[in-house]
């Protein structure tokens, strides 16, 4: 963790006229190391005690965002009450709770149905017979999965996937080792400003890894605190190497806070 991110956290932390402070967080690769199997991320055991500590403090919002369907990540982020949860890329919302989630109605209209249907045939078609290809059907979208295939069958995939979602005029998101095609118009910066401004966040404090958090970091301000994990080309104003080193930072916020 880099001095200027330190300095950063500080002051954010110790800035009590800025709040409500929205600390909104990646999921997979963000604060949970990325596995080969999906099923099997957790949030580093340090990261949930310090995003209860978060979670806890006056003041603070606390919210993950996610590409995961909704369902996956209430399973597999095991987070305090009062957290949102915004999945599908910003196209689910819900909000944990003491008896579950409570969950904004995600409606399809028919013709949306039917091109969901139509589309994870074909992303099943485009699967078929390369290793390590699988598909993904999400309330709101089709994903294609490449993590686990060589390059020889991940490359063409991935480019079918995109050219299937340019075709019928759905959005395509193509992250890292998957590609998302989705029959609603979505964002994770959307969904981020939206939830900012329903809360009234002067300053949101927002990290991810992958190349559709740019979209949270370009819709943010400059007074904001964005913060790329890993290595690539970003936006994002500071950087760390790896989920242990953002629970790190978060612990630097908790502390001052």
């Amino acid at each position: 963790m880099t001095d200027a991110l330190t300095d950063a956290l500080t002051v954010l932390a110790g800035d009590t006229a800025r709040r409500p402070l929205l600390v909104a967080l990646d999921f997979d690769g963000t604060l949970a190391p990325l596995q080969d199997d999906p099923s099997a991320s957790r949030i580093l055991p340090a990261g949930v005690e310090v995003l209860a500590r978060l979670a806890g403090t006056p003041g603070v919002a606390l919210a993950l965002v996610s590409g995961r369907a909704m369902h996956d990540l209430h399973v597999l982020a095991h987070v305090p009450g009062g957290t949102f949860l915004i999945g599908s890329h910003g196209a689910e919302r819900a909000r944990v709770t003491t008896f579950g989630l409570d969950r904004d109605v995600v409606q399809l209209t028919d013709e949306q149905a039917d091109r969901l249907a139509y589309l994870g045939a074909q992303a099943a078609r485009i699967a078929r017979g390369r290793d390590g290809v699988w598909v993904e059907t999400k309330p709101t979208a089709v994903v294609v999965h490449t993590r686990l295939a060589e390059a020889v069958d991940a490359e063409p995939a991935e480019q079918e996937a995109i050219t299937l979602g340019e075709r019928l005029g759905s959005g395509v998101l193509h992250g890292k080792d998957v590609v998302e095609i989705s029959v609603l118009r979505a964002s994770k910066g959307e969904a981020l400003t939206a939830l900012r401004d329903e809360l009234g966040a002067p300053v949101v404090l927002y990290a991810g890894d992958d190349v559709t958090d740019e979209h949270a970091f370009e819709a943010l301000r400059d007074e904001d605190v964005t913060v790329k994990v890993g290595h690539g080309t970003t936006s994002a104003r500071y950087r760390v190497d790896s989920p242990e080193d953002l629970v790190e930072a978060l612990a630097v916020l908790a502390d001052g806070l």
